[in-house]
């Protein structure tokens, strides 16, 4: 944020300086010699340009002394401005300006999206399910080399800066976010945007990544959602595979990495027609309207219900999970818009 605001300041200062030597000058003749305004306009600037031209019209004693202070004051801002403008553009801040500018407007308008602090393993496996999927995300990363690689039509939604600054989170949409997932290496780090996240947001979804094996209690009272310890899940997913191989590979195709063929949704009471609430999966009929698969149910006790029978109600609070190709998925949002 400090750097977004020295461009600014960079920028504009200089322009602030020119145009307020232009109209001093300006007004300056208009009032003391009665020039007309563009007359003193063309006089200002042929005063601090120094090109020597004749005056526009004759100079009374008070404009001779008005013209020499208006030389010797603006000779020096006049070339710093132009200096630094200069300086400006060559240094290819010109161009890192108004990407900024673009930047914060495209997030301005934002809702509902994805946040991804720190863009290392981690954080590229969850850019890369993201983009599957077609979920708008903003990557904060400190490293710009690391967020060049990322590959993404969002790929301009990248804030460089330190996540565990409130500024930088402020900036990627914290407050119209519906997730964030913070990756970063240190745990302390990962703590820290946590607390300052469910701050700002109390309805955020926030996923956490934790090393540690007491991290990860730490950051559930901190307030996060979900802890993920990626060493304790691969391990694991590897034994699993060892014991189980298809039926994870199965698992696998059917989770958020097999998007492309198969999709893995869940459905919250609030997104059911008013018609159907409180009513029994037979009365929803999904199968017979979409072709989706209703494969578990979320109790309001958050226990979980697999291949629930057609007698479940769908009441508060409850969820269900329906299995699909993104045909059968596409055509059950629509049921339900």
């Amino acid at each position: 944020m400090i750097n977004v605001l020295t461009s600014y300041y960079r920028f504009y200062l200089p322009v602030l300086i020119m145009f307020s030597v232009w109209v001093i000058g300006t007004i300056g003749y208009v009032i003391i010699d009665d020039y007309t305004w563009f007359d003193a306009f063309y006089m200002t600037v042929i005063t601090i340009a120094t090109v020597g031209y004749g005056e526009v019209a004759p100079l009374s004693h008070a404009g001779k002394l008005f013209t020499a202070f208006l030389i010797m004051t603006s000779f020096g801002t006049f070339a710093y401005a132009v200096s630094s403008i200069t300086k400006f553009v060559i240094d290819g801040e010109f161009n890192e300006f108004f990407k900024n500018r673009k930047l914060n407007a495209t997030i301005e308008k934002l809702s509902d999206h994805i946040i991804i602090c720190g863009y290392g393993r981690n954080g590229r496996q969850a850019a890369q399910v993201l983009k599957k999927h077609n979920k708008r995300f903003v990557v904060i990363e400190s490293d710009a080399a690391l967020t060049a690689t990322l590959n993404h039509r969002f790929s301009e939604l990248v804030v460089t800066g330190d996540g565990t600054h409130d500024e930088t989170l402020i900036r990627a949409g914290i407050m119209r976010a519906k997730a964030i997932i913070t990756t970063l290496p240190t745990d302390a780090d990962n703590l820290f945007i946590v607390l300052t996240a469910r701050n700002l947001n109390k309805t955020l979804t926030i996923i956490s990544r934790a090393s540690e094996d007491n991290s990860d209690t730490k950051l559930k009272i901190a307030g996060a959602d979900n802890v993920i310890m990626p060493d304790k899940v691969g391990g694991a997913h590897m034994a699993s595979l060892v014991m189980k191989p298809d039926v994870m590979e199965f698992i696998d195709h059917i989770n958020a990495e097999g998007g492309d063929t198969v999709n893995l949704e869940e459905i919250s009471f609030t997104n059911v027609p008013e018609s159907l609430k409180n009513r029994t999966l037979k009365d929803l009929e999904i199968r017979n309207r979409s072709g989706a698969n209703i494969i578990g149910y979320k109790t309001v006790a958050g226990e979980y219900i697999v291949n629930p029978s057609a007698d479940t109600r769908i009441i508060p609070q409850s969820k269900l999970f329906v299995l699909g190709t993104p045909e059968q998925i596409s055509a059950l949002k629509q049921i339900l818009s």
